[in-house]
C-alpha cells in the first residue's frame, strides 16, 4: 500500500469550480489549481506545500514533508503540444534552474515532447528537430532523467491497431542537489486507465546506509611525502604464518594504517575544499581593505593549503569516475561530482519484473531473487572428462621445453607484470589498485614474489584471494528484470 502525500492531476476533464470535491473524494487536506485549470495540485497534513508561482504550464512549490530532513522544490507540468507555445515554460525552467542551485529540484509532468527516437513506436519517423530545444533546455538546466520502471511508454493515440502510436511524453527531471539528497527516488509507469497517459507514481524512501564500506586505496596519497614511510613501517613489522596468508594479513593492516593516517593527514577532504574557500574569500576581503604584510602573508597560506586540498579532491573525483580520457589539468569538479551522483543513483534496484510477471519490491525480495539467478547462471554441472582419447594426441614438447614452461617466475618478470597493470585499475575487496602496487613494488616486492612462487609450487590460493565485487550494470536504459543486468 502507498501512502500518496501530494496528487497532481494534468488536464482534468472537469471545470476548476470542482477542485474542492476532489479533494474530498481523493481524502486530500489541500487543493489549488493553475491559473487556466489544467494543473490540479492536492496534499495532505504530511507535506506543508507552498506555492511559489504559478501560471498555464506549471506550478512550482516549496515543499518540507514530515518524514524527510530536506525541504525541496517540485515544478510540476503540463506543456503546450506546439513548440514555440512551450517557449515560455523553458524560460521559467531555466529561471528556476538558477534559484535552486545548491537546493533540491525536481520537474515532473507531461512535457509533450519526447527526447530520442526510442521513445516513440508507430506512426510516420520522428523529427527529432521538434525536440532540440527541450533536450537544450534540461542541459542547460544541470537536470538529468530520473528514469523509470514498467511500461515504456507514457501516452497513446488509443487508435485502431494500425494507426496506433506511442510516446514517453511524462517523466521527472532532477539537479544534482536531488540526486544527492534524495538518490533513492524512483519513478513508476503505472497502468493507464481511463486516459491516454498512464500515472506517474514518484517515490520518495528512505533507506539506511547499512552496506559493507570497502577501504579503497586512493591514487594521490602516493604523491605525500610521508606515505613510502607510513607504508614500509606498517609492512615491516613481522607476521607469522605461510607467505600467503602473511601477505594478506599485511595488506589487511596497512588498509586500516592508511586510512587512520588519511583522517589524520587531510581529514574530510570534500568539507576541507569549502571551509578553505570561505576562508580564502574573508582574506582577500581583509587584504583589499588593509593592504598589509601580515594580512598577504595570510592569504598566501590560505591559498596554498585551498590549492592543495583543491587538487587533491580533484584528483579523488577522477579516480572514482574511472575515465580514460581524463588529462592532466581537468578540473571541472562540479561535474565529475554530477557523473559519480549519477552513477551511483543507477545501482538502486527498486523493484524487479521476475519471470511469472510478479514484479517483487523491498531489498530482502530482490536480493533473494538475484541470488537465485545469478547462482543458476554461475553454477555449471558436474561433467568428469573421459581421458582414455587424449593418450592418442602425439607429445610435442620436449624437456627443455617443459623446464622452460614450468620454470619458477623470476621478480624482473613479476616487475614486468605489475608495471603493465593500469594504475587506475578498479580495486577488489582489498582496495589494492595497480596504483598501490606500483608505487609501493620496492615494500612489497619479496612477500609478492613468495605469493607468486608459492602458488607455483602447487599450493592453492585460499578464498580470502579469490573474493571479488560483483556488480550490476544495465544492459538497457530502464531494466525491469535481472537478465537486462
Amino acid at each position: 500500500m502507498h501512502h500518496i502525500s501530494i496528487i497532481a492531476i494534468l488536464e482534468p476533464f472537469s471545470d476548476i469550480i470542482h477542485v474542492q470535491s476532489f479533494k474530498q473524494q481523493l481524502v486530500m487536506d489541500q487543493a489549488m489549481s493553475n491559473c487556466n485549470g489544467k494543473i490540479w495540485l492536492f496534499w495532505n497534513l504530511d507535506v506543508d506545500c507552498k506555492v511559489l508561482e504559478e501560471n498555464e504550464q506549471q506550478i512550482t512549490c516549496e515543499i518540507a514533508h514530515n518524514e524527510l530532513q530536506t525541504q525541496f522544490t517540485t515544478t510540476f507540468v503540463y506543456a503546450k503540444c506546439k513548440d514555440h507555445l512551450r517557449r515560455p515554460l523553458w524560460d521559467r525552467m531555466l529561471h528556476h534552474a538558477n534559484v535552486t542551485t545548491n537546493s533540491p529540484w525536481c520537474a515532473v509532468g507531461d512535457y509533450n515532447v519526447i527526447t530520442s527516437m526510442d521513445e516513440k513506436l508507430g506512426g510516420v519517423p520522428y523529427n527529432m528537430r521538434k525536440s532540440l530545444e527541450f533536450i537544450v533546455v534540461i542541459e542547460a538546466c544541470g537536470l538529468q532523467d530520473l528514469g523509470f520502471s514498467g511500461q515504456k511508454f507514457t501516452w497513446s493515440n488509443n487508435r485502431g491497431i494500425y494507426n496506433r502510436v506511442w510516446k514517453r511524453l511524462d517523466r521527472a527531471l532532477v539537479n544534482d542537489s536531488w540526486l544527492e539528497k534524495m538518490p533513492q527516488t524512483t519513478i513508476i509507469h503505472l497502468p493507464s486507465v481511463g486516459s491516454n497517459h498512464c500515472p506517474l507514481l514518484m517515490e520518495m524512501k528512505a533507506r539506511s546506509e547499512d552496506h559493507t564500506r570497502y577501504f579503497k586505496f586512493v591514487n594521490c596519497w602516493a604523491d605525500q611525502p610521508n606515505f613510502s614511510d607510513v607504508v614500509q613501517a606498517c609492512w615491516e613489522r613481522e607476521l607469522e604464518g605461510n607467505s600467503m596468508w602473511r601477505f594478506h594479513q599485511k595488506l589487511k593492516r596497512l588498509a586500516g594504517t592508511l586510512s587512520s593516517w588519511s583522517k589524520g593527514e587531510f581529514g574530510d577532504i570534500f568539507i576541507n575544499v569549502k571551509e578553505y574557500e570561505n576562508k580564502v574569500k574573508i582574506a582577500e576581503k581583509n587584504f583589499i581593505q588593509h593592504n598589509t604584510d601580515e594580512n598577504r602573508a595570510a592569504l598566501h597560506e590560505l591559498n596554498a593549503e585551498y590549492i592543495r586540498f583543491l587538487k587533491l579532491e580533484d584528483s579523488i573525483l577522477k579516480q572514482k569516475a574511472q575515465l580514460q580520457w581524463f588529462r592532466e589539468g581537468d578540473s571541472n569538479t562540479k561535474y565529475f561530482h554530477s557523473l559519480i551522483r549519477g552513477r551511483r543513483r543507477r545501482l538502486f534496484i527498486h523493484r524487479i519484473l521476475k519471470e511469472d510477471g510478479e514484479w517483487l519490491q523491498g531489498d530482502e525480495n530482490i536480493a533473494a531473487a538475484a541470488y537465485d539467478h545469478f547462482q543458476q547462471i554461475f553454477t555449471g554441472e558436474d561433467k568428469f572428462i573421459s581421458e582414455g582419447p587424449l593418450e592418442c594426441l602425439p607429445r610435442m614438447i620436449n624437456q627443455e621445453n617443459n623446464d622452460k614452461l614450468t620454470a619458477r617466475p623470476t621478480l624482473e618478470e613479476l616487475k614486468e607484470v605489475v608495471f603493465s597493470m593500469n594504475p587506475n585499475s578498479v580495486a577488489g575487496p582489498d582496495g589494492m589498485n595497480g596504483c598501490f602496487f606500483q608505487k609501493c613494488w620496492q615494500i612489497i616486492k619479496h612477500d609478492l614474489l613468495e605469493v607468486i612462487l608459492a602458488f607455483f609450487s602447487g599450493q592453492m590460493i585460499p578464498k580470502y584471494f579469490s573474493h571479488s565485487c560483483i556488480v550490476l550494470l544495465p544492459k538497457v536504459n530502464n531494466p525491469n528484470k535481472l537478465s537486462e543486468f
